[in-house]
C-alpha cells in the first residue's frame, strides 16, 4: 500500500541576491513494508529532500502527503504532532540521553508521542521492542557502557517505539565499521518488515544497498528514474 508521496516538491534558498534551487520538482512515493535508499553525491539534494519529507522544513513548491493527508498544508503545530506520532528518526550518531537508562530512552519517546497506553501496557511494549533489537539485556544500562552498535540499537527501538508509519533514517551506519553496519541495516529490514512500515535512509555506503527494496538515486537536485 502506497503511504507517502512527494510530489513536484521544488526547494530555493537564498543567500543575498543570490537564489539557488537545491529541489527541482521532485517525485518520490513509499510504500509499508519496505527499505527505501536515497543515494547520490554530496550537494545532490538527499538531505533536503529528507528533512522536508520527515516534515523538519517546508518545500518552496509542491506537495508532501501522508496517509491521503496533505502536510504541506497543515499548520506547523500540525504537522509536528504528525511527526511525534508517526514518524520514527535514526541518526548517523544515536544521540541517547546520557542519564538515562536504555529502557527510559524509550520511555521518553513514548512521553513525547504521547501514547496512548496504560503504564503496565507501555512496559510490556518497551520489553517487546528491546527483544526485537536484541538489547532486551542491556535495558537497565546507561549509554556510556554501551558499543556503538549497540547504541544504534538501542535508537532504532526508540524511534519505533510508538508504532510510527515512517522511518527516517539519515545516514544510520556511518559511525559504525563494517560489521555492526551490516547488523544494523539487517536489523532495519528486520523492523520494518515485522511492523510493516516504510523506511526512507540516506546512506553513502555501496554495501548497505543489498539490504533495501528500492534504490532512489538523486543528482542535482533531480531524482534520477529507474
Amino acid at each position: 500500500m502506497q503511504l507517502f508521496t512527494v510530489d513536484e516538491v521544488r526547494k530555493t534558498f537564498t543567500n543575498g541576491e543570490i537564489e539557488e534551487e537545491i529541489l527541482k520538482g521532485v517525485n518520490l512515493s513509499l510504500k509499508e513494508g519496505e527499505v527505501n535508499a536515497l543515494v547520490g553525491a554530496s550537494g545532490s539534494g538527499k538531505s533536503t529532500l529528507l528533512t522536508i519529507a520527515a516534515g523538519l522544513q517546508t518545500p518552496s513548491e509542491g506537495r508532501v502527503n501522508f496517509a491521503g493527508e496533505n502536510l504541506t498544508s497543515m499548520s506547523s503545530e500540525q504537522v509536528r504532532k504528525i511527526r511525534a506520532s508517526q514518524f520514527g528518526f535514526v541518526f548517523q550518531f544515536a544521540h541517547l540521553v546520557p542519564f538515562l537508562t536504555v529502557e527510559e530512552q524509550l520511555q521518553l519517546m513514548l512521553d513525547v508521542a504521547e501514547a496512548k497506553m496504560a503504564k503496565r501496557e507501555q512496559r510490556k511494549e518497551i520489553d517487546r521492542m528491546l527483544k526485537l533489537v536484541g538489547m532486551e539485556h542491556r535495558k537497565t544500562a546507561y549509554p556510556s557502557s554501551l558499543s556503538g552498535g549497540e547504541k544504534q540499537r538501542v535508537a532504532i527501538a526508540r524511534a519505533l517505539i510508538h508504532k510510527p508509519k515512517l522511518l527516517f533514517a539519515d545516514e544510520p551506519t556511518a559511525s559504525l565499521d563494517s560489521n555492526r553496519s551490516k547488523d544494523i541495516m539487517q536489523l532495519i529490514r528486520e523492523v520494518t518488515k515485522t511492523l510493516n512500515i516504510a523506511a526512507l535512509i540516506v546512506t553513502h555506503d555501496e554495501e548497505m544497498l543489498t539490504y533495501v527494496d528500492h534504490i532512489i538515486k538523486m543528482s542535482d537536485g533531480h531524482v534520477l528514474p529507474n
